[in-house]
């Protein structure tokens, strides 16, 4: 049973904006694989609703003329793997949403409750930063839009106000065209495990050089993360194996790994290493620039 204190549907994006302003304890509920888990568990945050599951506003996918992609937040993960306009415009993300739980909670979870449950483990989090997404939200104030970086505020915390939605995902088209991309996630176990450290990386590659390079991660900090100073550094290195120990010597500079139980600092450190040289050889192998 749920232990619900309060429940509302809303048959539109509209109408859950105004039931969350008339309700400022509720939270929106889209998959709800995270929030039902926290609502059997009798977690008093989670015990009034606003039901935005189902709403097809919020389930698009499309690509304008200009080739902006737009990702509706009620998108599932099943779908973002699927999809033909991201497996052939932005694979990367659906290498993350693929490894995200098992099949049941891919047919249910969402890429938007993902974003706003703000965890550090978040699969899509890693990919959708280096993709530099923006995420648009909708209250009773307006709409505002958000570089996804600024989204995330520290553990579980999200720039998101109480009457506000996260309706969609916004991936512009100089942020995928000529970039050669990889998300890899370790996990203890090998399916339905949360990642104990997940890695994206991205190239723009121009005459053997670095034009430019994005590297984020999951749980490497209280929030995803980008490794500005990394990626800074890696500008008009040369795109070979000495890529791959420049990176490896910078990229601790740029995260706050802790020690948990789930892994030790030592061994995250270890892992996160590891996953930027193993991303950056598959994006370099990928792109020609080394040979397998």
């Amino acid at each position: 049973m749920f232990d619900f204190e309060s429940y509302h549907k809303a048959e539109s994006v509209d109408e859950a904006i105004a039931l969350l302003a008339q309700n400022p304890k509720s939270i929106p509920l889209a998959g709800g694989t995270d929030v039902l888990v926290r609502l059997h568990q009798h977690h008093q945050d989670y015990r009034h609703v606003v039901d935005i599951h189902g709403l097809k506003e919020l389930k698009e996918i499309s690509k304008n003329p200009n080739g902006v992609i737009r990702i509706g937040s009620g998108v599932t993960f099943t779908t973002l793997t699927e999809h033909p306009l991201i497996t052939g415009n932005i694979p990367v993300l659906a290498q993350g949403a693929s490894s995200v739980g098992g099949p049941q909670v891919r047919n249910v979870g969402t890429v938007g409750g993902n974003i706003c449950n703000g965890a550090p483990s978040a699969d899509s989090a890693a990919p959708l930063l280096i993709l530099n997404a923006t995420v648009v939200l909708k209250g009773t104030q307006g709409q505002r839009e958000i570089p996804l970086h600024e989204f995330y505020q520290g553990p579980g915390k999200v720039d998101r106000m109480e009457s506000e939605i996260l309706t969609s995902i916004v991936i512009a088209p100089e942020n995928y065209q000529c970039w050669f991309a990889k998300y890899h996630k370790y996990a203890m176990r090998d399916a339905m495990d949360i990642a104990t450290i997940g890695c994206a990386g991205a190239c723009n590659i121009e005459g053997g050089l670095v034009n430019q390079l994005r590297l984020a991660y999951t749980v490497a900090g209280p929030t995803p993360l980008r490794c500005w100073k990394t990626e800074q550094i890696a500008k008009g290195a040369k795109a070979d194996e000495s890529l791959l120990e420049l990176v490896k010597s910078s990229v601790l500079k740029d995260l706050r790994p802790r020690d948990s139980w789930r892994a030790s600092k030592d061994f995250r450190q270890h892992v996160i290493q590891t996953l930027a040289q193993r991303v950056l050889q598959a994006i370099l192998n990928q792109c020609g620039e080394v040979k397998p």
